[in-house]
């Protein structure tokens, strides 16, 4: 725990100040078995969802969040609830720019509070990393350069 806040679950653990988590996952359903209660955690204490997901999967994914019990409509409605498609975010212009990246992941986390929500759970999808992307290469020196950015936030990214 950081700064005595509320204890962050995610796949039956309790985050500490450590809180940027490569997750792999062998289905859907399994991802979904393990993010649903953490983001269904965090909109329940009224922080701030921030999602990048394919966009062939969208619909699924916005099903899901109703199933958990997530009021999808609501929560998009109030700017708590984001949900970014791979091109809005890591694919802008239909390549990587990991520079650009970067800018948008401090550009979400430092809007949080200034919108008044304590922390900001950013869950994003890297299944475009498998595809032929340009810019695609940059994709681990990009992940070793948030390392040095998330710190400064405590803020959880999965």
């Amino acid at each position: 725990m950081v700064d005595g806040e509320q204890p962050i679950h995610f796949a039956n653990a309790t985050l500490g100040s450590e809180r940027h988590i490569c997750a792999f996952f062998h289905s859907s359903d399994e991802e979904y078995r393990v993010l649903l209660p953490f983001i269904r955690e965090g909109i329940e204490r009224g922080e701030k969802a921030f999602h990048i997901v394919d966009p062939q999967l969208m619909d699924d994914h916005f099903h899901r969040l109703r199933d958990a019990g997530i009021d999808t409509e609501a929560t998009s409605q109030r700017g708590q609830l984001v949900v970014k498609r791979w091109e809005d975010a890591y694919l802008r212009d239909g390549h990587f720019d990991q520079d650009r990246m970067l800018a948008l992941i401090e550009e979400v986390l430092s809007a949080g509070p200034k919108e008044a929500y304590l922390l900001t759970r950013l869950v994003a999808h890297m299944e475009w990393a498998l595809e032929d992307f340009p810019g695609v290469n940059d994709l681990v020196e990009y992940e070793t350069r948030l390392n040095f950015i998330l710190p400064k936030y405590k803020d959880p990214v999965i």
